[in-house]
This record gives C-alpha cells, sequence and structure tokens, in this order.
C-alpha cells in the first residue's frame, strides 16, 4: 500500500474516528483551553463538511475538574479523580457542544463500560446508539465511565478505547491526535530522530523497539499506548494516522502529515475484539492438550472433559483466561458457570452431567461465540 493510496482511504472514508488526549486540549495549569477545543472542533467540522461522518474519542474529564473543585493538579487517588471527571466531563461535553453549535452541529455524549461492548445483549444496543445518533446527523463524543471505574483511570487507555470504539461503529479510519506530531525511531526532543512517516508492519516497528529503548519513541508520554491502539485497529482492517492536535485538520483533509499505519488485517466479530483487548480475566482454566488443539484448530466450543483445573473467583459471564498444559494463555472467552461450580464438573462430558444434574448441565463452559483464540 503506497502512502498516496492510504491517504486517499483516509481523506475517502466515509466515517472516521477521531481521538484526542487530554494533553492536547489543556493549557500550562492544567485546565481545558478553550483555544485548543475550538481549533479542534473546526477541524472536526470541516471534515463534516467534507461528507465524512465523525465520532470524537476525547479526554480531558478530569483536567477539567480541576478548577471548580479547587484542586492544583491531577489527583492521585481514584476517589478524587472520579470526583473531578463527575465534575468535568459535563464541562467538557458543554464545551464542545458550545463550539459545535457556531458549525450547526449537534453534540451527543456517550460514556462506555467494558460491560457495554463485552456482554452480548449490551454490545448491540452500543453499536445501534451510535448508528442511530450518527444517522441524526450528532456528532457522539464518547469517554470511558471514569465516574464508576473499579480499576485506577490510567493515561492512555482513551487510544485504545479509541480504536474499539472504531471498529465498533465501523469506522474507515482512526485519527490518533497527541502532542507530538508522528512516531519517531527515538527521542523526539534530541537531534537526529527521524519522524516514521508509513508503518506497514510489526518489521517497520522493530527498529524503534530496539533502536529507542527507553526514549519516547515507545517508550514514555503515551506513545505506547498509542503504537498499541494502532495495533489493534491496523489489525481490524481500519487505517490509522498519528499526528499531533495542531495537526488535526492537515491529517483529516488527507494531507501528508504524522505517521500512517496501513490496515494490515480484516475486520473481526466486534465483541471479541472487545473481548481480547478491552477485558481482564477473571481467572484461569486450565486445559488438555486435546482441548487446546479443539480450540485453536477446530474453533470449537469449551467442554467440561477438557479442563484440568479452575483457579480465580468469578461468575457465569466473566471473562476467562484458557491456558495450555504450560500455563500459556491459548484463548479468551466468556464463561457459563460460576467459579464454584465448575470443579465437580472437569473431566466428565456433557451428556453425562445431563442424565445426573439435569438438561441444564449439558452446555459448553466458553460457548465458541463467546471465545477468542490470542495470539501465541
Amino acid at each position: 500500500m503506497t502512502s498516496t493510496r492510504a491517504r486517499d482511504e483516509i481523506t475517502g472514508a466515509a466515517r472516521v474516528v477521531v481521538k484526542v488526549g487530554s494533553s492536547s486540549l489543556t493549557t500550562a495549569e492544567g485546565g481545558i483551553d478553550p483555544d485548543r477545543v475550538r481549533a479542534l472542533v473546526d477541524a472536526l467540522a470541516a471534515c463534516r463538511a467534507r461528507g465524512t461522518e465523525v465520532v470524537l474519542v476525547s479526554s480531558g474529564a478530569i483536567a477539567a475538574g480541576l478548577a471548580p473543585l479547587g484542586l492544583a493538579r491531577r489527583p492521585g487517588d481514584l476517589a478524587t479523580q472520579q470526583a473531578a471527571a463527575s465534575v468535568g466531563q459535563g464541562l467538557l461535553v458543554h464545551r464542545y457542544t458550545e463550539e459545535l453549535s457556531r458549525h450547526g452541529l449537534t453534540a451527543g455524549q456517550v460514556l462506555l463500560t467494558l460491560d457495554d461492548v463485552t456482554r452480548r445483549n449490551h454490545y448491540r444496543n452500543a453499536y445501534r446508539t451510535f448508528a442511530r445518533l450518527l444517522e441524526m446527523g450528532v456528532l457522539p463524543i464518547v469517554n470511558e465511565n471514569d465516574t464508576v471505574a473499579t480499576t485506577e483511570i490510567r493515561f492512555g487507555d482513551n487510544d485504545r478505547l479509541a480504536a474499539l470504539v472504531a471498529h465498533l461503529v465501523h469506522a474507515d479510519a482512526l485519527v490518533l491526535l497527541s502532542d507530538v506530531d508522528g512516531l519517531y525511531d527515538g527521542d523526539p526532543a534530541r537531534p537526529g530522530a527521524t519522524l516514521l512517516a508509513e508503518v506497514r508492519s510489526e518489521a517497520d516497528l522493530d527498529a524503534v523497539q530496539t533502536g529507542a529503548a527507553g526514549s519516547a519513541g515507545l517508550g514514555t508520554g503515551g506513545m505506547q499506548t498509542k503504537v498499541e491502539a494502532a495495533r489493534i485497529a491496523t489489525g481490524a482492517g481500519i487505517p490509522v494516522v498519528l499526528t499531533s492536535a495542531e495537526l488535526a485538520a492537515a491529517a483529516l483533509a488527507g494531507d501528508p502529515v504524522g505517521t500512517l499505519f496501513g490496515a494490515t488485517g480484516r475486520r473481526r466479530p466486534t465483541r471479541l475484539l472487545w473481548l481480547a483487548h478491552a477485558t481482564e480475566a477473571k481467572g484461569v482454566l486450565h486445559l488438555d492438550a486435546g482441548a487446546v488443539r479443539a480450540l485453536t484448530e477446530r474453533r470449537a466450543s469449551l467442554l467440561p472433559a477438557g479442563i484440568t483445573g479452575v483457579s480465580g473467583s468469578f461468575v457465569g459471564g466473566d471473562p476467562v483466561d484458557m491456558v495450555d498444559p504450560a500455563g500459556v494463555p491459548v484463548a479468551r472467552g466468556l464463561v457459563n458457570y460460576d467459579s464454584d461450580e465448575l470443579p465437580g464438573l472437569l473431566g466428565r462430558s456433557t451428556h453425562e452431567l445431563a442424565r445426573e444434574l439435569g438438561a441444564s448441565y449439558e452446555r459448553e463452559v466458553v460457548h465458541r461465540d463467546d471465545l477468542v483464540v490470542l495470539s501465541r
């Protein structure tokens, strides 16, 4: 894929997801910079005027909540982060709403949790919501629902969120906006570092990882999460442009700015992509060699007969990892049993269990539709 062709794909996208980080929206003091928000919205509006549907994944809720709460800097504890996010999210969306209204555009807030897209009855509704918003001409503004997060809010999580949202909404392109104008083979603050104009494969990243170990090329400043997000999106067939927020308009107009990551794979079922990249396993199922082959080679469901052990505490519907006899994860899926139910079922056929315990036990431990094989 040539750079010209790929940039044509960006500009020709019918639907694009744009992600912007807190550092690209805030002042030196840490509050939201209205001029930066205005410039970003102008770029998004110009893209919309060309006929492209836009979904914005925006950080900045915590930063927007600092001043109203009298906080001088980003808090370190989760509870105060969540309080700041609660106050700031409304202020951030209000700012976007005001700026979009100058262009005759309507903003819609979408706050997502992992359950919204990993559980079967939730992810379909999430897609329908996005589809209807876009059909009505709304520009959705997406963020993780930080106020109810159960794990620490970490810088860079929205990069991964943006890649998964791009797949969820069937976007044709993803633009990741940072405070750096692209991916470099070394620390961009040091002389001699070179901007990578295009990344076509993992081999193109090898020099960055080995030649710039510990540098800002991949190791600091959130660049690692952006590269991982690009891997997720391009592996699912979505090209990615990584550049600075100041160059957003140029990137969306197809100018050769930043780093282009060409698509390397094909689209996958949306929920399984989220299952692989956006969940943490609640437990582990230990498999025998036959079960490993059934999952990885035949893409079969996991039955009790192939499980040799269970660890962790989980309930039906939770994500679990499935590991081979050496303890290497081979798959992740949504389990149909609680952890305290499984030990008595291991190594037994579903027919035997149904005869002894009832028809409800003639079911898979993990159904193949709720399972994704992991790269080994």
